[in-house]
């Protein structure tokens, strides 16, 4: 009782926390048809949902693998002025300094440095300056350089706009007076123009200079012209509550290194290093109580794994997706299920159940897959996509017998996804999975949480997992059907509400078969009390076998038997880079046993992004 007694003391901070949160910050609603929050993280650009349907969300609920980006920016300064510029007496130093700083703090990029329009040193289209310029522009077509082609000579500009315009004038001239080819009258009128924008054309010289120097010393010193590095670190301190099972509060970590590189720009390769020492908790449950920082457990010590590699690129109209290891489901695929999932990462939901439907655990590791556009349904179901995938694993690059790319276990996936509108997303999806003797359903190819006896699983009960342990000796491989279909609706700007069901058909090869259901829903609060914050609450049933039937045994699951898991987390992002994140987890009746004392458990997550 006293333990019990410590740590409900020590957790119920965190549990207060989100109580105040929830019950004195107000939501706010929205009228744009556009959800914003928060990949990767604060900043609240506008992403659709991606996949098929066109569903406007924020970036940490797009519900699929990030969009192909270029590895590098090529930046082209624009040429400095070369052409020798004769003007008259120059004014004092302390003037063009003064002016200098003026004009330069005009071409700045900060809307609060003025106040009205009217602190704006312009150059109209009735001043002398601005007709001759106009002049220039049509005679030698000198100005290229904005989005319409056009000098817009309807408006104002700016004296630095306006010295940008003439710089380009410049260049484009120099080159004719080289030739011979610029009339008397025409000289005077540079000499006039470069005389009174002296100061501008000073300023834009030395920013030209200054990004020319930036960009050598970035190409001298950066890590590689092709290559971009992202980076999350996980600490999170964790603890059961409820149960009489021995556990201690522990800090466990996780650390993952993301090589992203490109070599065409509308590609993108994957090396992803990680290491953790995140063990799972002691809770009766089969893999229930796994949670995110959970997945990719490389032992105590911390050792560093290749857990990834993969390779994305465009083909026509299509998305082509390649995995030499670590690959799933979605990685390639819609999961619709915005805020809570984050691809096992530290700012979703807690837990790996809540994060994601389980039918996208059903294997994994190495294969491809291919996303289409089924134009000819968007008559009928606005835009979609049609997606199909195989993954192998584990032992995909194993020669030896009931292992390799095709004769070991696999999951073939086919989904549809469409649109209702432009607030409702939904999707079909079709799993087929071979699984050798021993080996856990729901396992994402073998990389989940250490468990010898049942497999290494990632969400359900271990009836769930490996139906064939039920009532026999030795077990036997399994061949699995899924169905599953998920869906999101976004009420509001910043309210969305998600939910999953699948059914998975079970044959225990030469021993009967099993039928294994899940479901769960949740809804999300997004800059809740802060922009980038998220409050989420999810609740459903994990993984269970409805009912198993071999020759020597069969089982029935009843009523009161069905293993729920109700889960509360708020992230609040605390910078663009830092979110912390406490929450609860609560397991009913773990490993579908109403025997078993239910499970409380409380993290306090900290997240960091580079």
């Amino acid at each position: 009782m006293s333990k019990l007694l410590w740590k409900s003391l020590l957790i119920s901070p965190a549990v207060l926390g989100v109580t105040l949160v929830a019950s004195t910050v107000g939501v706010r609603a929205a009228d744009s048809a556009n959800l914003p929050i928060a990949d990767t993280q604060t900043a609240t650009p506008e992403v659709q949902f991606d996949g098929v349907a066109e569903i406007k969300v924020s970036e940490e609920i797009a519900v699929n693998p990030e969009q192909l980006t270029p590895a590098s920016l090529e930046v082209k300064p624009e040429a400095q002025p070369t052409l020798a510029q004769a003007v008259p007496a120059t004014p004092n130093d302390a003037e063009i300094l003064n002016q200098i700083n003026d004009y330069s703090r005009e071409g700045g990029n900060s809307s609060g440095q003025v106040t009205s329009v009217g602190q704006l040193r312009d150059v109209s289209p009735g001043d002398w300056a601005f007709e001759a310029l106009r002049s220039l522009v049509e005679r030698y077509g000198c100005i290229a350089g904005y989005p319409d082609g056009t000098f817009r000579g309807n408006r104002a500009l700016t004296r630095y706009e306006f010295a940008a315009g003439l710089n380009s004038c410049l260049n484009q001239i120099e080159r004719l007076i080289d030739t011979g080819g610029l009339p008397d009258g025409e000289l005077e009128t540079l000499r006039r123009l470069i005389q009174e924008f002296e100061a501008e054309l000073a300023t834009l010289g030395a920013r030209v200079d200054n990004l020319e120097g930036r960009v050598a010393f970035l190409e001298d010193n950066q890590f590689s012209t092709t290559t971009k590095l992202r980076g999350e670190v996980i600490f999170a301190l964790t603890d059961e509550f409820n149960s009489d099972f021995d556990n201690n509060t522990v800090f466990q970590n996780r650390v993952r290194l993301e090589l992203n590189t490109s070599f065409t720009g509308q590609d993108r390769l994957v090396t992803r290093l990680a290491a953790g020492n995140a063990e799972l908790l002691n809770t009766g449950a089969g893999f229930e109580s796994t949670q995110t920082f959970n997945i990719g457990d490389t032992d105590p010590d911390n050792d560093v794994v290749v857990d990834w590699l993969a390779y994305y690129f465009t083909f026509g109209s299509s998305k082509v997706y390649l995995a030499g290891a670590g690959g799933i489901h979605s990685d390639y695929v819609p999961t619709l299920n915005p805020y809570f999932e984050d691809y096992d990462g530290g700012n979703g939901a807690l837990s790996a159940f809540a994060s994601e439907s389980p039918i996208y655990r059903i294997g994994g590791g190495g294969g491809a897959a291919v996303s289409l556009g089924a134009g000819p349904l968007e008559r009928v179901l606005g835009p979609s996509t049609l997606t199909i995938g195989y993954l192998a694993g584990p032992g995909a690059d194993n020669p030896g017998e009931d292992f390799g790319i095709f004769n070991g276990e696999y999951a073939a996936l086919a989904q549809l996804n469409f649109n209702l509108g432009d607030r409702i997303a939904i999707g079909a999806t079709y799993v087929h999975g071979y699984h050798n003797a021993g080996s856990a359903i729901f396992d994402i190819g073998g990389g989940g949480a250490s468990a010898p006896d049942f497999g290494d699983g990632i969400v359900g009960t271990v009836l769930a997992n490996n139906p064939g342990s039920f009532g026999v000796g030795d077990r036997v491989p399994t061949v699995t059907n899924s169905y599953g279909v998920q869906a999101a609706l976004r009420l509001s700007e910043n309210i969305s509400i998600s939910g999953y069901g699948a059914y998975t058909d079970a044959i225990l090869i030469g021993r009967g078969g099993s039928e294994i259901w899940t479901y769960g829903a949740g809804v999300a609060f997004a800059d809740l009390g802060k922009e980038g914050n998220v409050l989420g609450i999810f609740g459903g049933v994990q993984p269970y076998a409805g009912n198993i039937d071999t020759p020597s045994a069969n089982f029935r699951r009843s009523n009161d038997e069905l293993p729920w898991h109700v889960e509360a987390f708020y992230k609040y992002q605390l910078t663009d880079n830092i979110s912390f994140t406490p929450g609860v987890i609560w397991l009913m009746n773990p490993n579908q046993n109403n025997g078993n004392e239910d499970a409380v458990i409380g993290t306090l997550r900290t997240t960091f992004t580079f």
